[in-house]
């Protein structure tokens, strides 16, 4: 490994220590990756891709030695919360909508099979929805061919 890569990595150790023991010199002393990379005077992408061993060290001593959810574990967890209310809800929302489709499509079944039928025929399987004044009126504007 890189000597470069193995100072980063000192001080990365350094700043764990600093930061679980409550004695941030750089950073804003919050337990989060970016105040570690900070604390450690690391690039956080440097943190998060060449020493992401590191990070989840770090992550894992502030469950056992604070007994704390580190914050980007606890967003999640509120976007996972979020997330499956929304699916809760879309999915009550999507059986409503097709329960109307099945509803509509009943409907315009009915109203085809009323319009093939020819006048004076009697069927016993269907009820014949009369339409209401203002279709009746619409039917007398229309023009005759």
């Amino acid at each position: 490994m890189n000597p470069n890569h193995q100072d980063e990595r000192a001080r990365i150790r350094q700043a764990i220590d600093r930061l679980l023991a409550g004695q941030a010199t750089v950073s804003n002393g919050s337990l989060t990756a970016a105040a570690l990379a900070a604390e450690a005077r690391v690039h956080r992408m440097a943190l998060m891709k060449r020493h992401a061993d590191l990070k989840n060290d770090f992550y894992e001593r502030v469950r056992t030695e604070t007994g704390q959810t580190p914050e980007p574990e606890e967003r999640l967890r509120q976007t996972v919360t979020r997330l499956k209310q929304t699916i809760t809800e879309q999915s009550a929302e999507i059986h409503a909508l097709r329960q109307q489709v099945i509803r509509l499509t009943l409907v315009a079944a009915v109203l085809t099979h009323d319009r093939s039928v020819r006048p004076g025929t009697r069927l016993n399987n269907v009820s014949v929805l009369r339409p209401g004044p203002a279709e009746a009126r619409r039917a007398d504007d229309a023009p005759r061919r």
